[in-house]
């Protein structure tokens, strides 16, 4: 393990809390009034949802009059003399690409949102993603032109590797992609990329450093700390924008924590994270939201590559499994834990029934979290086309920039938990469909594929990240 540089001092503790809150004003993301007719959508708040996330939008300049200051609006947007800026000696062609891709993605903008065809039998709809013609021409242009430089500092098996099964599929398998995967966006010519990915994992870090049962963090944050005063050290890249166009992955619970070993990683760089709660830090303007995938043995169970045909009946209304832990997951056994033949609510599974059988028995499939907002649930629910039912507080959803989650998902307040079976009821036969349709539609972008596929889960996580690259103009 690298040597801890002894600390951060006071005076760089304040340079960067003031670097992160201007670079702030950089990652400039999508306002949306009502319909959202000319970008990726309104900000994105299920039923009485407290929290409203900031999408990416091409705003139209009649918007830009608005007496609205919590607004952001994707840079291709503004006039050339007012696209937020980081001084630095910037690489021209990177930028004049980037300019290209805007200015493109701004005429795509200019068509309402009415969905798109790719090809035959293959729609992108209105009703499911936030602008389908932006969102595609956005997703051309990554294809064309992003480009990500892989640090080679570090070694085996805390850098460069990840888990690729289980609970923290999503870290190792995105990892293992840019490090070993034949796909066009890793660049070996560091002054080409437009954005620097630190191949660490926490997951790692926890099972090789970390001390269990301590509960302390620090030997994660002296690593993280470690690697970047390194990499800045010895290459250019960092010190041009303060981290702001570096990212990090992690899907463990203490993703987050590690993230704080230096301040301008959690405060300035994009962190691609399942733990993605607002309330803790996660910024929706330039973090991502990381779906969390449990692949037990690495694969996805073979009950839920064909889920039934949707004429067969679900007989079960709702069904939920699974350990009291966290604030929420009480609530819900408290009020329907064998209380209802229609809402099968488990804190274990009865001997003999089976959990995947059961969600694709059910309509609707109850998503709370636990200790940490995200849950492997939600996407297990999308592969078994049950409607996930949202109860949490503060999540950040993934790919929110791009999709209507109100158009395959019900979100439930926490406070609603007693009314739950009254809500689920009251949905109507049409509605229920249409959230099916909705589940069969996005399911490609939250499946992991060997080799990776367009639209799938590892080009979505790479096109959030062009999103906010999109946001940052160098000079």
């Amino acid at each position: 393990m690298m040597k801890n540089g002894g600390g951060v001092t006071l005076s760089i503790a304040v340079f960067s809390a003031v670097f992160a809150a201007s670079i702030a004003i950089l990652f400039v993301f999508g306002y949306v009034s009502g319909g959202g007719a000319n970008g990726f959508g309104s900000f994105y708040s299920g039923p009485e949802a407290a929290f409203k996330v900031p999408i990416v939008e091409l705003v139209s300049a009649a918007a830009h009059t608005r007496n609205d200051e919590s607004r952001a609006v994707l840079s291709s947007e503004f006039s050339s003399k007012s696209i937020p800026t980081i001084r630095k000696r910037a690489n021209n062609k990177v930028e004049q690409g980037l300019a290209r891709a805007r200015a493109a993605i701004r005429k795509a903008a200019s068509i309402r949102n009415v969905s798109v065809i790719i090809k035959k039998n293959e729609i992108l709809s209105s009703a499911i993603y936030r602008n389908p013609s932006t969102f595609l021409r956005s997703y051309e242009e990554m294809e064309r032109r992003f480009k990500v430089y892989v640090y080679q500092e570090g070694e085996l098996p805390i850098v460069h590797d990840g888990p690729c099964k289980d609970i923290y599929t999503s870290e190792g398998r995105f990892i293992h992609e840019m490090e070993h995967g034949n796909n066009r966006f890793r660049t070996s010519k560091a002054q080409a990329a437009h954005v620097y990915f630190m191949p660490f994992s926490v997951t790692w870090m926890v099972k090789y450093i970390y001390r269990p049962n301590t509960y302390n963090v620090t030997p994660l944050q002296e690593f993280v700390s470690d690697y970047v005063k390194l990499i800045s050290t010895k290459h250019p890249f960092w010190n041009r924008t303060q981290g702001a166009d570096h990212f990090m992955l992690s899907c463990h619970d203490w993703g987050p924590l590690a993230s704080r070993g230096n301040d301008f990683l959690h405060n300035t760089s994009i962190r691609v994270l399942c733990n993605a709660n607002s309330s803790e830090g996660f910024n929706p303007q330039k973090d991502v939201s990381l779906p969390e995938i449990h692949l037990y043995g690495g694969n996805v169970n073979p009950k839920l590559l064909s889920p039934p045909p949707f004429k067969i009946p679900r007989p079960y209304l709702a069904f939920f499994a699974g350990g009291i832990h966290g604030p929420i997951r009480p609530i819900l056994l408290k009020h329907w834990k064998g209380r209802d033949p229609d809402l099968h609510v488990h804190e274990y599974l009865p001997k003999g029934q089976d959990y995947y059988d059961s969600m694709l028995r059910s309509k609707f499939c109850l998503c709370p979290s636990g200790y940490e907002v995200a849950s492997p649930r939600i996407v297990e629910a999308i592969y078994a086309e049950c409607i996930p039912v949202m109860l949490s507080d503060h999540y950040v959803l993934p790919f929110s920039d791009v999709l209507r989650w109100d158009a395959f998902s019900i979100q439930v307040d926490i406070s609603e938990i007693p009314r739950l079976k009254e809500i689920l009821v009251a949905v109507s036969e049409d509605k229920y469909l249409r959230l099916k349709k909705g589940l069969k539609a996005v399911r490609r972008h939250f499946v992991l594929n060997q080799p990776v596929k367009k639209f799938d889960m590892f080009h979505m996580i790479l096109h959030s990240l062009w999103l906010r690259r999109l946001n940052l103009r160098a000079e």
